[in-house]
Parts: structure tokens; sequence; C-alpha cells
């Protein structure tokens, strides 16, 4: 059995309010007299029964946060536990939607978030960046407002755009202006599909948001054709196998295709997408899903590798990231 702390992780896709443990959503809220005995219950987990309850749980543990400072210690939070699991860096998704309804600006929530963010690579020496997102089931107009925003405020530590949301709900091409945008304004692109969509939707958002990466895109298992173009075009999966199995895309971890998506040739990363909520970590990803695939220590390390290399980050602090990961391979 492999010690889930000997290899260095990094992580690309997991959303920060979904991120928030449910004793620091329950502190907030007693704070701000905001009740929270709905979702969390008295063991201190998060409480839901499918996605549309799932959707509300998380909106409403996330309506606790409501100044910069509060957002600085979230992601303070998430930094340090991913840290104190081995992992080297990390991405998260922010989403100016949630600043919004919080009452707070754009920059003021990428400020707060950033000053967490440093906070925690001070302490452990972890590296983090952002990603904001869209939210498709808004609509056009709302992701290409959050493409807007986030060009005309940059930040240095802003590198990634992507979509998210109800996978089943606008077209990506209704998306393609926003996408091109961000691109061109050199951020990176990344779009939630292959989900609950099928592989039309992977198509789709490669077609027409010309991504290099994909959150989740499991479900390319389904046709053959798509995972060669997915090998051919060196696009990387943001995998959640504990994310799949808690919405019910998959029934066990036996039956998820991350196993045969790699040993296809798939480029593929392991990732926790909300994890309090869907009862897991960055760690317990690598460990569950080495343990029932069989991985090796250098399976892990490739898969960390591979997450390096498909990171929203410069390329000095690439380089400085694979000289940890090296480290480890020889120590």
């Amino acid at each position: 059995m492999i010690n889930k702390m000997s290899v260095p992780k990094a992580e690309l896709h997991c959303h920060i309010e979904g991120a928030a443990p449910p004793s620091l959503v329950v502190r907030l809220a007693d704070k701000y007299q905001v009740d929270v005995s709905s979702i969390i219950n008295g063991n201190g987990k998060y409480v839901w029964s499918d996605f549309t309850s799932f959707l509300q749980a998380y909106d409403l543990a996330s309506s606790v946060f409501k100044t910069p400072a509060d957002y600085a210690l979230l992601s303070e939070t998430y930094f340090r536990m991913l840290s104190a699991e081995g992992a080297i860096y990390g991405e998260i998704f922010i989403s100016p939607d949630h600043a919004q309804a919080a009452g707070l600006s754009y920059r003021s929530y990428v400020e707060g978030l950033a000053a967490g963010i440093g906070r925690a690579k001070e302490e452990t020496g972890i590296e983090g960046r952002m990603i904001a997102i869209g939210v498709r089931h808004f609509g056009a107009a709302s992701v290409e407002r959050v493409a807007k925003e986030v060009i005309g405020n940059p930040h240095p530590m802003v590198t990634g755009f992507g979509l998210a949301g109800d996978e089943r709900e606008g077209h990506p091409a209704n998306f393609a202006k926003a996408f091109r945008m961000a691109g061109e304004a050199g951020l990176g692109l990344t779009a939630h599909a292959g989900e609950f969509g099928g592989p039309n939707s992977i198509v789709a958002a490669l077609e027409f948001l010309r991504v290099k990466r994909l959150g989740h895109g499991v479900r390319a298992i389904e046709d053959k054709e798509l995972v060669k173009r997915l090998v051919d075009e060196s696009v990387v999966l943001e995998v959640c196998p504990g994310s799949n199995l808690a919405l019910g895309v998959y029934s066990v971890l036996r039956f998820h295709p991350i196993n045969l998506l790699r040993r296809a040739g798939v480029r593929v990363t392991l990732n926790s997408d909300d994890p309090p909520f869907f009862h897991t970590t960055l760690g317990k990803e690598y460990a569950s899903v080495s343990k029932t695939f069989g991985w090796s220590f250098e399976d892990q390390m490739e898969i960390t590798r591979n997450a390096i290399a498909a990171a929203f980050c410069d390329h000095a602090t690439k380089q400085r990231l694979l000289v940890r990961l090296d480290s480890a391979a020889v120590s």
C-alpha cells in the first residue's frame, strides 16, 4: 500500500465555495445569523440527496462568505488542507456570480482569495492560481459579462477562464465569443463537459470553445473516435472520480472509466471538485483510485506530472514544481 502522503499532488479542478469545510460555514453562519441547519447535520456533514438539492446546499453554504476577509479565510483554509495532504499546486474555480450575490465587487473577491492563497504559500510553500468561471445556465450574456470583468481587472493569480453550471443547458456555440475574448487575453481555457452530457457535449466544447482541458470529460469513453481525438490533440481531462460517484454518474469506483482512458493514452488528472460535499479530499482521490486500479508510485507521479504540464501558470513556476516532483522520486 502506497502512503498517500508520499506522492506530491496537484489539483486543477476544485470550486472554492464548494471546498468550504462545514465547520467554517457554521462559524460564519453564526457570525452573520444565517440558518444553515437544513444543510449541515449534527455530525458536521453536508446533507443533500440529489443534484438539485446539492446545488441548493452549495448556494446556501456559499452565502455565508460576505467579505474579502471571509474569502481569504476560505482560500487559506483550503490550500493549507491541500498542502497537508502533500499537494504542491492547486487551481481553484472562482465564481464572480457568487461574489456578486454576496454584494462584493469582482476585484475585492479576487483580492480576498489571493490574500488567503498567499498566506498559505508563505506557511507551506504551496502554489495556487484561480480560474474564473461563467455559469452556462445563466446564458451567453452572463458568461460574456464575466469574461469582460476578468479581462478588465487583470490579476496575476487569475490565469484561466472556464465554463461550469448545468451541462444540459446552453450549447457551447453560445459561449464561443466569451472564450475567444478570454483566449485572446492570454487566459488558459477549460470547460465542464462529458459529466452529465455525453460524448457530443465534449465534441461541441472542443469545436466551439477551443479548450485543451476538460472538466470531467469521462463520458468520452463511450465514443472510441473521441478517445482517439483526445489522445491526438493532447487534451487533458480534469477527472473527479469521487464527485462522479457521489452524483451517480457511475455506481462504484471500479466501473469508473479513468483507468481505461489512461490506458488508451488520454492525459488524465485527479481532482476533488467540491470535496466536503462529496466526502472526499485530493489525497483520498489519489489513494482510492490507486488502490482500485493498482496504480504504482510512478503511475501516481505521472498523474501529478500531467497536472503540472496542463496547469495555467507560467513556465518558471512549472519548472519549480517539476523540481519538487522529481526530488520526491529520488528521495
